[in-house]
């Protein structure tokens, strides 16, 4: 299968190895990867603060660049939700509609597309080690993704999966709500990480990177020594 790789902003910027590791997982199981140059924003932060005409302009710019795509898969529940789940809203009535219905049906989250497209629970990972999962609140109420990276966990030899009773809990990031109300952000986090310690992991693991950089940025101020590293760098350990 030829793929086309969705690289969120969060992750071109701030964690490039995400986008790697999933380059060498998918190209293990023998498909090709390539990443079209055009790709940009997706469009969430203007579109979750309201401001449809300014998401809409950046939406175009994701379109065309996955106009011929086979297959796009990314990984983030957040950002493949506001392509999927969003864009067909965003565009509705709009000259774009087929097209951005379209890329939508096309779009897949990466954990999604390993189980529930390519029927894969085994990728051959060898990671040692206590981890517990974050479902982040995009993929998990508008994807519907639960047991998805469960099932690609389980099959990780050498590594141990601890739940945690907040496991469902929002971590408070959530983009501009960070911003606008710091102060139940915080309280959410404390939340989330005061489950993630309780378990005696070693690492936390999520679909997301910009949840997992919330979740990192309490765990440090608490001195907890729980590092946070995306399913995709678990699955490409060897």
């Amino acid at each position: 299968m030829r793929i086309s790789l969705f690289v969120p902003c969060f992750i071109d910027q701030l964690y490039p190895n995400v986008a790697w590791s999933v380059v060498r997982v998918l190209e293990g199981l023998g498909h090709e990867v390539i990443f079209p140059q055009g790709q940009s924003c997706c469009g969430q932060p203007p579109f979750n603060s309201g401001y449809w005409d300014e998401a809409r302009s950046a939406a175009l710019v994701t379109m065309r660049a996955f106009r011929d795509a086979e297959v796009v898969v990314g990984p983030s529940g957040s950002c493949v939700t506001m392509i999927k789940v969003f864009y067909p809203d965003l565009f509705k009535g709009q000259p774009e509609e087929l097209e951005a219905r379209e890329l939508a049906a096309k779009t897949h989250e990466f954990s999604s597309f390993l189980v529930n497209v390519l029927g894969i629970s085994d990728v051959g990972a060898k990671f040692e080690g206590k981890v517990t999962f974050h479902d982040g609140c995009h993929g998990l109420r508008e994807l519907g993704i639960k047991k998805e990276p469960r099932v690609l966990l389980e099959k990780v030899k050498g590594l141990e999966l601890i739940e945690m009773n907040e496991a469902e809990t929002c971590c408070g990031f959530g983009g501009t709500f960070a911003v606008k109300f710091a102060t139940i952000s915080t309280a959410m986090d404390e939340v989330k990480c005061a489950s993630i310690i309780e378990t005696g992991v070693d690492t936390v693991v999520s679909n997301d990177s910009s949840c997992l950089m919330q979740i990192r940025g309490m765990l440090e101020k608490e001195g907890s020594k729980v590092r946070g590293l995306h399913l995709a760098e678990i699955l490409a350990s060897r």
